[in-house]
């Protein structure tokens, strides 16, 4: 079974996200920061990360840097989702490794996509 790390501090996006992934198969693990996601990756390797872009502390755009600078994680794909869904925005996300752009509200059937093109 396919396993997802949800990155998201907003508890009703995080809850859903969760149902969307549980749905389509996935186990899921989540944190509300990116120091919380570091720990978690210390512990396990996911197979595809979901990423907010607005976190406490550091930036979900700062974390997909360092986490695709990272040899021990540049090959785990990382899909932001956030509601800064300007073209900027996507643009500066693929800049950072990125995998994919998901624009906020997230809906159950691109995360399915999702899962089953890059995970």
């Amino acid at each position: 079974m396919k396993t997802a790390l949800v990155v998201e501090d907003g508890l009703t996006d995080r809850e859903l996200m969760t149902k969307y992934l549980t749905a389509a198969g996935v186990t899921v693990v989540s944190a509300k920061s990116v120091e919380e996601a570091q720990t978690k990756l210390s512990q396990q390797q996911p197979d595809i990360i979901f990423l907010d872009v607005i976190l406490p502390g550091k930036s979900g755009f700062e974390f997909c840097r360092e986490l695709k600078g990272s040899d021990t994680t540049k090959k785990i794909p990382v899909v932001i989702c956030s509601t800064k869904g300007t073209d900027v925005d996507r643009t500066w996300g693929t800049m950072l490794g990125a995998d994919e752009y998901l624009p906020k509200p997230v809906a159950a059937d691109d995360i399915k996509q999702v899962v089953r093109r890059l995970a």
